[in-house]
C-alpha cells in the first residue's frame, strides 16, 4: 500500500485509461476523488474501488471550467487535508487518419486548445496547492507521437508535444518547492476503449493497424492500461521522489526509434 494518506484527483476518471488508473492508485492506499463531465460513469468507477474495498468519490466536473475545477479542489482540500496527486485524463475528438494538407484549421487546433487549456487549469489548480504543502505530484499523459514523427495523427501530436513542453517547464517552477511535474507517454493501449471501439466497428482495418503499431515498437507489443496504470502508481510513490521535469516513455521502444525491420528469430520479413 504504497499511496496509503496520500489523496488524488483524477479528471476524466469515468474513460478507460482515467478509470484504470484511479483503480490502480485506490488498490496501492490512496483516497480517490474522481471527477468527470458524465458523471454517471465517473460514478461507476467510484463505485467499483469502493466494491473492492477503495475508497472514492465522485463529482461533476468539467474540467476545463476554471471556477468548477477549483471549487472542487477547494472542497476536497478542506475534507481531506491535502492534495497529493493529480492527474488529468479528459479525453476529447480528434480527426485522424488523413493528410495535413487535408485538414481544416478548426479540426487541427481543436486537440490541441482542448488538451493545453484543461491541463493547464488543472495543474495549476493543483500546484497552487501543493507549493504551500511544500509537496505533491502532477502527472500527464500523452502518447507515441509527443516523441517522434508520426504521420495522420492530425492536431493530436502537436497537443502531445505541447502537453510534454508544458510538464517540463512546470516541474522547473514547482520543484523549488517540493512538488514533482511528470508526464507519462503511452504507445497506445489495444484495450483502451477508443482501440476497443475500433476494432469493433472495423476488425480487419484494425488488425491490420495493430500489427503495424506492434512492428513499430522494439518489444514488437503495445503496452496495456495496466502498464501505464502501474507506472502512474510508481511516480506517484515516495520511491519515485526524485523523479521531475521528464517524460517517462511507456511505448515499448516506439520513440526511441521505429524497429519494424527486425523481425523475432524464426520468423522473416
Amino acid at each position: 500500500m504504497i499511496l496509503r494518506n496520500k489523496t488524488a484527483i483524477i479528471y476524466g476518471a469515468g474513460g478507460s485509461m482515467g478509470s484504470a488508473v484511479a483503480k490502480a492508485l485506490a488498490g496501492s492506499g490512496a483516497r480517490l476523488f474522481l471527477t468527470g463531465r458524465n458523471i454517471r460513469s465517473v460514478q461507476k468507477t467510484a463505485d467499483e474501488i469502493l466494491a473492492s474495498g477503495g475508497h472514492a468519490e465522485a463529482d461533476p466536473v468539467d474540467a476545463l471550467d476554471e471556477k468548477a475545477v477549483n471549487d472542487h479542489l477547494d472542497r476536497v482540500l478542506s475534507q481531506a487535508g491535502s492534495i497529493d496527486i493529480s492527474f488529468n485524463a479528459a479525453g476529447t475528438e480528434v480527426i485522424q487518419n488523413i493528410p495535413l494538407v487535408d485538414m481544416m484549421a478548426d479540426d487541427f487546433t481543436g486537440p490541441i486548445t482542448f488538451m493545453m487549456r484543461t491541463r493547464f487549469i488543472t495543474a495549476i489548480a493543483a500546484g497552487k496547492v501543493m507549493m504551500k504543502q511544500g509537496s505533491g505530484v502532477i502527472l500527464s499523459l500523452t502518447a507515441t507521437p509527443g516523441g517522434i514523427g508520426y504521420p495522420y495523427t492530425g492536431g493530436f501530436a502537436p497537443a502531445c508535444c505541447a502537453v510534454e513542453s508544458f510538464s517540463g517547464n512546470l516541474a522547473a517552477e514547482l520543484g523549488p518547492f517540493g512538488v514533482r511535474v511528470v508526464n507519462m507517454r503511452s504507445g497506445g493501449s489495444p484495450d483502451s476503449r477508443v482501440f476497443k471501439e475500433a476494432i469493433e466497428s472495423n476488425p480487419e482495418a484494425m488488425k491490420s493497424i495493430l500489427q503495424k503499431m506492434e512492428e513499430d515498437t522494439m518489444l514488437k507489443k503495445l503496452p496495456l492500461m495496466a502498464d501505464i496504470a502501474n507506472l502512474a502508481v510508481f511516480l506517484s510513490s515516495d520511491s519515485a521522489s526524485m523523479i521531475t521535469g521528464v517524460t517517462v516513455d511507456v511505448t515499448c521502444g516506439t520513440t526511441a526509434g521505429l524497429n519494424y525491420k527486425v523481425v523475432p528469430k524464426g520468423q522473416t520479413m
